[in-house]
């Protein structure tokens, strides 16, 4: 059982949508934690924080305004620290595709440098969070997670003697997070108008606590080098402007450039090296850190068979529009009604 007390955590990213939740729950299960360094860019995101986390009550946690860019300040940072969670990240699509170097330079550069501190300042665990997008990536911000989970990947080989491990979660769209689908509709209804990309988009779906749960079990079982991936369900476009606006009317807009119309998680080549689990899917490192035959007696896993591929358009589990209004009132707006 992973016991994070005596730990010192740092959370790149921290005042973000995944940071907020990651931090309520820690603090729900480890109240007497070690230290929680809060590491971010933004000072009015890290104040507003501070007021819902004051010192005074939660004695651990730590408010770092910094960037992943800045090579020195993250290595200050990561002084005494134990455990890394990478959640900073650039992920706008569109801004991505607009200002591609500067993606490249948090997503990229800023994932190496976080590799570089854990290893300079003797870090145990990091766990970065990857996304749907950089299975077969065709936009800038898929391609620069893409990197950022082989950096992870490979760190492994790299970490020599040190008791070091790196590890990626991957996963879908999180419902009602900052700049999602949920609350964009939500404000667009108000116009009486819900803007459809395309009538067959779909998307994978999970909640920012099962995202926190998937990096808590990184912690506690990472070998070295997987990336996970949970099994999750997918909803329609078109379903979700039904279950928030069914008096809306639904306008085809056309996909944005860099859009998929349906995600992937795992690609038909990334099949050759994907085991099953109960919980999660897992793509192992394509260069052997260790042995196969072990992890998959450990874990009571399986290979995923030839040509499998994880889609959100082909997925056998789907959101109904009832469920994803409970999923709204549960995950985003308790008092919201269709």
């Amino acid at each position: 059982m992973l016991d994070l007390t005596n730990k010192s955590i740092l959370i790149t990213g921290g005042t973000g949508s995944f940071g907020k939740k990651f931090v309520e729950m820690v603090y729900q299960r480890y109240p007497n934690l070690k230290r929680l360094v809060i590491y971010s860019r933004d000072e009015l995101k890290q104040f507003e924080m501070s007021q819902y986390y004051p010192q005074s009550k939660y004695k651990s946690i730590r408010f770092f305004i910094g960037d992943v860019r800045d090579a020195d300040r993250l290595r200050r940072a990561c002084e005494g620290i134990d455990v890394i969670i990478h959640a900073a990240a650039l992920k706008q699509v569109p801004a991505a595709e607009y200002n591609p170097i500067e993606c490249i330079k948090t997503n990229v550069f800023g994932a190496e440098n976080v590799i570089n501190a854990a290893m300079d300042m003797g870090v145990q665990r990091v766990v970065a969070l990857s996304t749907d997008k950089a299975a077969a990536p065709i936009n800038l911000y898929g391609a620069t997670k893409l990197c950022s989970d082989k950096l992870f990947v490979a760190a492994n080989n790299a970490k020599g003697s040190r008791d070091l491990r790196f590890s990626v979660v991957r996963y879908g769209n999180v419902i009602g997070s900052r700049g999602s689908v949920v609350p964009f509709f939500l404000e667009k209804r108000k116009d009486g108008v819900l803007p459809i990309t395309h009538p067959d988009m779909t998307r994978f779906n999970i909640s920012l606590e099962e995202g926190v749960e998937m990096v808590l079990y990184a912690l506690e079982h990472a070998w070295g080098g997987e990336i996970y991936v949970p099994k999750i369900p997918s909803y329609r476009i078109t379903d979700v402007a039904e279950a928030i606006g069914p008096d809306c009317e639904q306008k085809l807009v056309g996909i944005r450039p860099g859009e998929k119309l349906h995600e992937e998680m795992i690609t038909e080549t990334d099949a050759l090296n994907t085991i099953e689990t109960d919980k999660y899917y897992v793509i192992t490192p394509s260069t052997p850190i260790w042995s196969t035959d072990d992890y998959l007696e450990a874990f009571n896993g399986k290979q995923v068979e030839m040509g499998f591929k994880y889609n959100s358009g082909t997925n056998t589990d789907w959101l109904t529009v009832d469920q994803l209004r409970d999923q709204i009132r549960e995950h985003v707006d308790p008092n919201f009604s269709a």
